[in-house]
């Protein structure tokens, strides 16, 4: 498509974002799967629901306009979605891949945020109000998940996720601190039967 035109653009964008919102809904049921944590796992239910309600808000626009939102596809959010594949391939710990999901997912929130602040802007700047305000709706649900998923980090899944590698180190550090003990051990048991070998040969060589 040439884009000769802000409303040329207006449309690459919205096709962009049709693409991501589509890929979102084929990715988040994987990460409702990962979470182990029940309130994230809601979370990101919750998204995917909202995420299929953006995909057909997306569609009303472009019937508005008398497009097509087919024919590309968004190269950025096939990244993100990426990351979050080689976060699960990566085997953490419970705790550490709910505080690692959460980072992938408000990556995912804040590169929507942008996009749909974007053709918000551009609809209202094209006269188009009513589609600017669908628009908006969705950008609200996307500062919503965002705000929700920091929410879940700080008061719970980032604490669980550091208390996990303290216990981790702790436990290493013990297992660590047991070998020099028992190494001091061996030596001085066999101090102790080099001591009473040589007062026995003393004790010989008197009696002789």
């Amino acid at each position: 498509m040439e884009l000769q035109s802000l409303k040329d653009l207006y449309i690459e964008e919205l096709k962009d974002l049709y693409s991501a919102e589509k890929q979102l809904v084929k990715a988040l049921p994987k990460m409702v799967k990962a979470a182990t944590n029940p309130e994230l796992k809601q979370a990101f239910a919750d998204h995917l629901e909202k995420t299929e309600g953006h995909v057909e808000r997306l569609e009303q626009v472009f019937e508005m306009l008398g497009a097509s939102p087919r024919g590309k596809k968004c190269v950025g959010m096939e990244g993100l979605i990426e990351e979050a594949k080689e976060l699960l391939e990566e085997d953490p710990e419970e705790e550490v891949l709910d505080a690692g999901l959460i980072s992938k997912a408000q990556r995912v929130e804040h590169y929507e945020m942008a996009g749909y602040g974007t053709v918000r802007t551009y609809a209202r700047q094209l006269g188009e109000e009513e589609q600017a305000e669908i628009l908006q709706q969705t950008l609200d649900e996307e500062g919503e998940a965002d705000q929700l998923l920091t929410q879940l980090a700080e008061s719970s899944i980032n604490i669980e996720a550091e208390q996990a590698g303290e216990s981790k180190e702790d436990a290493s550090v013990s297992r660590r601190g047991d070998r020099p003990v028992t190494r001091v051990a061996a030596k001085e048991a066999g101090k102790t039967r080099s001591d009473g070998s040589r007062r026995s040969r003393e004790t010989e060589t008197r009696a002789r």
